[in-house]
């Protein structure tokens, strides 16, 4: 018994041990790389969070796909319309298919991500596509489920399958704009142990879009399999690297990864300690010359955008942008990260994180800030949200903007939309429009609740919205600036 113990806890040691966990990441990137001379023509794209850590930025394309292994678990399937990464199909239509980069860890050789919500999403989007077509097509179009045998029974499969025209219909019936593909999507697979990789006619003699889904790291027993170049091989390295990273980032593994895998095993932790402290302020945060770095809302023509708060760390920020409002939703006091002397375009919210967070942002964050976004709105400014992510709770602020003070078409209503047209399905379409430019939002239920419980109550009336605003725009009693 004290034996197998010992060999658990030499294995959980070897797991969390940093100097395993990048020298995994190396040999799985590697062989993505192998993958991506091989499909050279198509554009290479991790699926976050993990898929970022295998794939060089080097060659991959700037664009990221956000399928979650929730979505295929077990009895909890899901096309998700939070999460329907539309965005990444005028890049399969341009280069006529695409290569996706996942990993897990031990215990399955593909990742749920790839076996069966991208799979889901694959037949999905053909079926509503078809279902919205006004066109006969002139070839068969194919909506079927495909999906590894291996990884996927016939009877998983099958109970798939019998909720796909459901989800399409909803896909169908919603906001979101579907372009057209000249193929139908279909999924394949490849992971380390594909001996051969499937090739495919070119765009002419073409019955579908490849998305191939690359598995990127090796099957072992235990998910730890020693080297013999002096390391543990981890599988699925990239995954939780919270745990084990102290601080190291895709993006920072990458732009330091020579100097990271040629340290060795003891001196690699102070390594990546230095790289991380150097890297806690942005490089583009002190360049007066950088552009703003948010995201518009393309069907309100940009009046809103959403960003993080380390993209407005900079001194000049109110005079760079005259035509910009900032609400800036932070953790930390709101006196110590001020940055200008002229704050009447700046509304700083100090928000807690957690339980207390949640309450705070109901009767604190979106009562103070739907009256300054409105007075800038009706002086015809845009407004820039930010919070420490630029994917939570500014996004439930600009959701419950644009549910307030925007029209189905798009149009500003500055006066605010009559309590009588306000509803969940109107909520779920303004969010729709977001997740459609900012495909990286990712707002938790319970800020989806909050701003519910906000917008179906007394409170959504914009006149008696929170602490209203002075005619001139500047905060009534106890509003902090």
């Amino acid at each position: 018994m004290e034996t197998t113990a010992n060999a658990f806890a030499e294995l959980r040691k070897d797991s969390q041990s940093i100097f395993n966990r990048v020298h995994s990441i190396a040999e799985d990137a590697a062989f993505v790389g192998h993958v991506h001379v091989h499909y050279n023509d198509l554009p290479l794209i991790p699926n976050m969070r993990c898929g970022a850590w295998y794939t060089d930025p080097e060659i991959a394309s700037a664009e990221r796909a956000y399928f979650k292994s929730t979505d295929g678990h077990t009895n909890n399937w899901s096309f998700n319309l939070r999460r329907p990464n539309l965005h990444i199909l005028p890049l399969i239509a341009e280069h006529a298919g695409l290569v996706l980069v996942d990993s897990t860890r031990a215990g399955k050789r593909i990742p749920d991500a790839l076996s069966k919500t991208v799979p889901i999403w694959c037949a999905v989007v053909n079926r509503a596509i078809l279902q919205r077509a006004t066109e006969t097509r002139s070839r068969a179009w194919d909506t079927a489920l495909y999906t590894p045998p291996g990884s996927v029974s016939s009877q998983e499969h099958s109970q798939i399958e019998d909720k796909l025209d459901g989800w399409a219909s909803q896909l169908a019936a919603s906001s979101y704009a579907l372009p057209t593909l000249a193929y139908p999507l279909r999924p394949i697979w490849i992971t380390p142990a594909t001996t051969v990789f499937p090739t495919f006619p070119k765009r002419p003699d073409r019955a579908f879009y490849p998305i191939i889904c690359v598995s990127a790291s090796k099957q072992v027993m235990e998910g730890v399999e020693r080297r013999a170049s002096g390391f543990a091989y981890i599988q699925g390295s990239g995954d939780d690297h919270e745990l084990w990273g102290m601080g190291l980032t895709p993006t920072l593994y990458w732009r330091h990864r020579v100097e990271i895998l040629a340290a060795g095993s003891s001196d690699l932790p102070d390594i990546v300690q230095s790289l991380v402290s150097a890297s806690s302020r942005p490089d583009d945060a002190i360049d007066p010359n950088h552009p703003l770095r948010s995201t518009p809302i393309q069907h309100i023509s940009g009046r809103i955008s959403i960003c993080t708060i380390a993209s407005l760390q900079r001194p000049d920020l109110l005079q760079a942008h005259p035509d910009v409002a900032f609400v800036c939703l932070t953790p930390q006091d709101p006196d110590q990260t001020a940055g200008s002397t002229d704050e009447s375009r700046m509304l700083r919210i100090q928000t807690p994180e957690g339980k207390k967070g949640q309450h705070h942002f109901l009767t604190v964050v979106l009562p103070r800030s739907m009256p300054f976004i409105q007075h800038h709105l009706q002086n015809q400014r845009t407004l820039c949200i930010a919070c420490n992510t630029g994917t939570d709770i500014s996004v439930g602020v600009a959701l419950a903007v644009l549910a307030l003070f925007f029209r189905p078409d798009g149009s500003l209503c500055a006066q605010g939309n009559a309590r009588d047209d306000m509803s969940k399905d109107v909520v779920k379409i303004r969010l729709q429009w977001i997740i459609a430019s900012c495909p990286q939002a990712n707002p938790s239920r319970t800020t989806l609740k909050r701003v519910n419980d906000f917008l179906l109550s007394p409170f959504s009336d914009p006149s008696t919205l929170g602490v209203p605003s002075r005619a001139d725009g500047t905060p009534g009693s106890g509003e902090r600036r």
